[in-house]
């Protein structure tokens, strides 16, 4: 594709514009649609049970295992390097929610994944190995949503499902390393801001970022498919 025949959110503004907030504001309606999804609506609403959310946990394992198992290798990367942090890593917290949700490690051995969530984590794993930038795209939504949104889905569980506060079960949304989520926050946009990319690869990043909302809304329709609310 030509550079003339991409439609770009980033040309007109980006001389003026930080890169962090054209892609906040460039992904602002796909973000909505994943947070107001029926199925993450009826979630945080008390209308599902702990199944669900356990199903959801589920997903998350196969969509951050992509993320994590390509992290060493981008270590060193000039673009996807600087937003490697063992801090933000959310395996080992995945796990211990997991097996708490399953009362055992038997479900290792047996949760597969949806068919969104596949195509989820294959996207990831493919983005890892060809394209940094688009890898970034995905690091941003799921880790800065973690930072914050995830904290909303974090207290509902508590209040809904009885876990204890930042216990088992919910500790997927605890970053015990990061001890000011605002600062880090802040830091983690001024990377953004940082990268050496012209303004063609900035409007690939913000149309990947697109894609990353669009790849999650699609596991909520199918887990919404799975589990309706209860009237």
């Amino acid at each position: 594709m030509a550079a003339s025949d991409v439609t770009s959110d980033v040309t007109a503004q980006s001389a003026a514009t930080p890169f962090s907030t054209l892609i906040r504001t460039a992904s602002k309606e796909q973000h909505e649609e994943a947070e107001t999804s029926a199925f993450m609506s009826h979630l945080l609403g008390g209308r599902l049970g702990v199944d669900a959310y356990r199903r959801y946990t589920e997903q998350l394992w196969f969509v951050y295992d992509a993320m994590e198992s390509a992290a060493d290798g981008l270590r060193a990367d000039p673009v996807a390097g600087p937003f490697i942090d063992p801090g933000l890593f959310r395996l080992p917290s995945l796990r211990r929610d997991l097996d708490h949700l399953h009362g055992g490690t038997d479900w290792r051995t047996r949760v597969r994944p949806l068919p969104a969530t596949g195509a989820y984590a294959a996207r990831i794993a493919e983005l890892a190995r060809d394209w940094p930038g688009g890898y970034v795209a995905h690091h941003y939504t799921r880790y800065l949503g973690d930072l914050s949104g995830g904290q909303i889905i974090r207290g509902k569980a508590e209040q809904t499902w009885g876990f204890a506060r930042k216990g088992d079960g919910v500790r997927f949304y605890v970053f015990e390393e990061i001890g000011n989520p605002a600062a880090f926050k802040r830091a983690y946009r001024e990377r953004l801001d940082a990268l050496p990319l012209d303004d063609l690869e900035k409007q690939r990043v913000v149309d990947e970022c697109k894609r990353a909302f669009a790849l999650n809304t699609a596991v909520f329709r199918e887990l919404g498919e799975e589990f309706p609310a209860s009237a």
